[in-house]
């Protein structure tokens, strides 16, 4: 099946500021956002025909749909807010099926469902579940003004943004770890060096007691090294949590938890809140992008199997940017996840400064539009139709857009502090491995 693939919401919005139409113009637009989930085998019970028919049921973002196999013809369209009750079901005549009732009492009946039934029933229930939990009932009945919606679209940019440099700062704080690692081993290696020379002198014959004195000197070091060690706190800080329906090695065994992403590492949890697996953050060796709500995790092993899980969920919009500057080297967009990479943006900083000028142009436009030269009626027209941004949302817009210039100037230092302490790292580390080839060298000769 084809699925249509994400546009930016920001240039939605631009396209509905310069050709505002009805409201089917909004129902294509949400259409235009759907995106292709999973599809699975199945047949559909055709009412009127009394007979099952064969054919795919897709999920999607915000619809439910059946194709059939032998005509390709979409029997079955509904949004998934239109849903009032999903339920496993079975008759004398139906077995293993699943029932879809919507508003004004239509039922639909899935039957024939592979790989499973409870993997098909689980991850549907999923998302409409998530779809309604995102969806307050106090703003379903009140239409959305266009400030209302870049309010919102830019509410989204600066939560993004505020992960984005909250991931950061703890980069930053690893980078300090590993420089605290490098001065203990650049220590260590000075009293190495110091034991090698006791030992390359004539005087350690008779076994002299500096020898064993040297050690001890040292001791107050190793006392002071021991502080830094409890420093990094904030390690198993949470970044983002999200439910998940989890799967392990195989596809047919599937069961609802929720993925961790902390600092350290990630965490799977099943429904009972108890610890399924832990991934440090070393340990991860892929993280495959299926599609935009759907990601696999891997461990190789040498000569046992690998530990790999698979996590579908609604929510995983939101977790896989912080992913990406978890494990930026480690993450692999697969074919159906490319429409990812159209939002990706090679700094925060420059994220933010797209946004901000996207936006300051489109509050420029909407307060002070312009019509074209000679157009007097248009003028007319423009002086006597309401303003698309009202005073209050151009405020809220305004303290957003501030707070995100802060962000993006802050992100920018601290990149630049990054980087700067990345080229102390690997200075350090160039000192460190000559220093222990020069002792490999050393201590051989002894031998």
């Amino acid at each position: 099946l084809h699925c249509p693939r994400r546009v930016s919401s920001l240039s939605l919005l631009l396209q509905r500021q310069k050709r505002p139409g009805p409201q089917l113009r909004q129902t294509q637009e949400q259409m235009s956002r759907d995106v292709c989930i999973h599809t699975w085998p199945c047949t559909y019970y055709l009412e009127p025909e009394r007979r099952w028919v064969t054919g795919q049921l897709s999920l999607t973002s915000l619809s439910l749909r059946f194709v059939t196999d032998s005509t390709g013809e979409t029997l079955v369209s509904f949004p998934l807010s239109s849903i009032v009750e999903i339920k496993k079901e079975a008759s004398h005549f139906i077995f293993s099926s699943i029932t879809v009732l919507e508003k004004g009492h239509a039922k639909h009946w899935f039957s024939s469902l592979r790989p499973s039934r409870n993997v098909v029933f689980s991850i549907i229930e999923h998302f409409w579940r998530e779809l309604l939990l995102s969806q307050p009932a106090a703003d379903a009945s009140a239409p959305r003004t266009r400030g209302k919606e870049l309010t919102g679209l830019m509410a989204g940019s600066q939560k993004r943004l505020e992960d984005t440099a909250r991931v950061l700062h703890h980069q930053g704080q690893q980078l300090d770890g590993v420089m605290r690692g490098l001065d203990k081993m650049e220590s260590d290696l000075e009293v190495a060096d110091r034991l090698l020379t006791e030992l390359e002198s004539p005087a350690w014959w008779p076994f002299s007691s500096k020898l064993w004195k040297t050690p001890s000197e040292t001791k107050p070091r190793e006392g002071v090294s021991v502080k830094p060690s409890c420093e990094p706190f904030g390690k198993e800080e949470v970044l983002i949590q999200i439910p998940a329906i989890i799967s392990h090695r195989t596809e047919s065994h599937l069961k609802p938890g929720r993925l961790t992403v902390l600092v350290s590492g990630l965490e799977i949890h099943d429904s009972s809140s108890l610890l399924m697996h832990r991934f440090e953050r070393e340990d991860v060796d892929d993280i495959k992008v299926h599609s935009p709500y759907e990601i696999s995790i891997r461990q190789r092993f040498i000569g046992k199997p690998d530990v790999a899980y698979r996590l579908i969920s609604a929510k995983m919009p939101e977790a896989i940017p912080i992913l990406e500057v978890q494990f930026s080297k480690k993450m692999e967009l697969l074919e159906d996840a490319l429409v990812l990479r159209s939002t990706r943006t090679s700094s925060p900083a420059e994220k933010s400064r797209s946004v901000w000028h996207a936006a300051s142009g489109l509050m420029g436009r909407a307060l002070h539009r312009e019509p074209p030269a000679g157009d007097r009626e248009g003028t007319a027209l423009l002086q006597m139709s309401p303003p698309a941004l009202s005073e209050a949302d151009t405020q809220e817009l305004t303290q957003i857009l501030r707070r995100m210039k802060g962000l993006a100037l802050e992100a920018e230092s601290e990149l630049e502090r990054q980087d700067e302490a990345l080229d102390g790292v690997a200075a350090a580390v160039d000192r460190a491995t000559l220093t222990i080839d020069k002792h490999n060298r050393r201590m051989k000769r002894l031998t």
